[in-house]
């Protein structure tokens, strides 16, 4: 099956050929009380090395594990990580694993009411953290102003990471050194001037086996090489969150806005 979240509703929905569309698991970002229930669900997902169900969790602002195993989803969850030095995370958006199992996410303010202005927005900052296998936690970058989707190069050599601001709807990459420290970064794609403020903005993407990006932007999904040229558009006709692709990479799922679609890829 495909599981997807819907976050103003705090939802993962399933889909399979020969189901359709069900409830997966609710709720799946905010578990408790809070005060901002319109954007609190699940965000990003991913299955670690085991094949558990890891969760960027919005309205309890954190990265949390999923304690039940997949074919029978509960509400039970093990926080991974929830604050950085102290400080509670804005709101975890998107995650991805290296094959080593260090986690790297990414934490704009999308979860809070007011965003930057909320009162409730402890760390100064939008960043991309790294949760590593020992458990230390540590900071990628803080200069992206709305990180979002986040994802790896085949070869691990590589993190890209979108930013959905609309003054700067861009991508960055950075590169990972073999002792695992990563560089300043550098801008891998613009489409700041693509923007039209309705037709979608920097957000998810997934990267294929040959390295070719496929990230949701303005128009729909864009495709783009692993050198940074703009190859086409896959045009959805909605703002498109996230995307990603089956076992062989024969298609690619998108959520956009209120729809999910897919396309058979070439």
């Amino acid at each position: 099956m495909l599981i997807f979240t819907d976050v103003p509703t705090n939802t993962i929905y399933q889909y399979s050929y020969s189901d359709s569309l069900a409830i997966y698991l609710k709720p799946s970002g905010l578990t408790g009380e809070g005060p901002d229930k319109g954007d609190s669900g699940g965000n990003g997902l991913v299955l670690d090395k085991d094949g558990n169900l890891i969760i960027c969790q919005h309205g309890d602002r954190r990265v949390a594990k999923m304690l039940a195993p997949l074919d029978k989803p509960e509400p039970e969850f093990e926080t991974l990580v929830d604050n950085y030095k102290g400080m509670k995370f804005n709101s975890p958006n998107d995650l991805v694993f290296d094959s080593k199992g260090n986690l790297y996410f990414t934490d704009p303010p999308y979860g809070l009411k007011q965003q930057e202005k909320d009162p409730r927005k402890e760390i100064p900052f939008n960043g991309v953290f790294k949760l590593s296998v020992n458990g230390k936690l540590s900071l990628v970058t803080d200069k992206q102003t709305r990180p979002n989707g986040i994802a790896l190069s085949p070869d691990e050599s590589k993190l890209y990471v979108a930013n959905s601001d609309p003054q700067m709807c861009l991508w960055m990459v950075y590169q990972i050194n073999e002792d695992e420290t990563i560089d300043e970064g550098e801008v891998f794609f613009d489409a700041t001037d693509m923007y039209d403020g309705k037709s979608g903005n920097a957000d998810g993407m997934k990267i294929n086996r040959d390295g070719y990006i496929f990230a949701t932007g303005p128009g729909g999904v864009l495709v783009l090489s692993p050198e940074g040229k703009h190859l086409g558009t896959i045009r959805t006709g909605k703002a498109t969150a996230n995307c990603a692709f089956n076992t062989d990479e024969s298609i690619l799922y998108m959520t956009a806005h209120d729809q999910l679609m897919r396309i058979k890829l070439k």
